[in-house]
């Protein structure tokens, strides 16, 4: 093959990969602040739990306002979420730190999601209204409040 028919093939193809790796939703965020606060407590709402945690594919399958509204997020060794869920409604624990951390039901096994640093996992919420209280066994500070009604 010819050097000038060759860039015509091998420019416009590396022009094309590198524009549709722009759309990836990979970079969903990390961060690089190692350092825990002293204590950390949020309050979220959510439904007791019947069901196992499971991977969510990528950020871009879930739709935004469901997936906003539903989400418990962990950054800065600290837990942030919606008011309140609905009972047995999907609930998606949005890891933002580069370190692992867990959702743990402080009572019972309403639920027990483990994140790994930048990924994301979904549980069913407890069907039973309720508050219940959570932490993450890796690190003792961590402290959240789940809400189901």
């Amino acid at each position: 093959m010819n050097i000038n028919k060759t860039k015509f093939v091998i420019v416009p193809s590396a022009a094309l990969l590198l524009a549709l790796s722009g759309c990836s939703s990979a970079g969903t965020g990390t961060s690089t602040n190692a350092t825990s606060p002293a204590s950390s407590t949020s309050t979220v709402s959510m439904a007791p739990s019947s069901g196992a945690a499971s991977t969510t594919g990528s950020a871009s399958s879930m739709s935004a306002p469901a997936a906003a509204a539903q989400t418990i997020h962990i950054q800065n060794f600290a837990y942030s979420g919606p008011a309140s869920v609905a009972p047995g409604s999907t609930v998606t624990v949005m890891n933002m730190d580069s370190t692992a951390h867990t959702v743990t039901s402080d009572e019972g096994s309403a639920f027990d999601v483990p994140v790994k640093p930048g990924e994301s996992m979904t549980f069913k919420a407890p069907t039973t209204p309720g508050t219940y209280k959570y932490h993450c066994t890796y690190h003792g500070n961590m402290h959240g409040t789940l809400v189901v009604k």
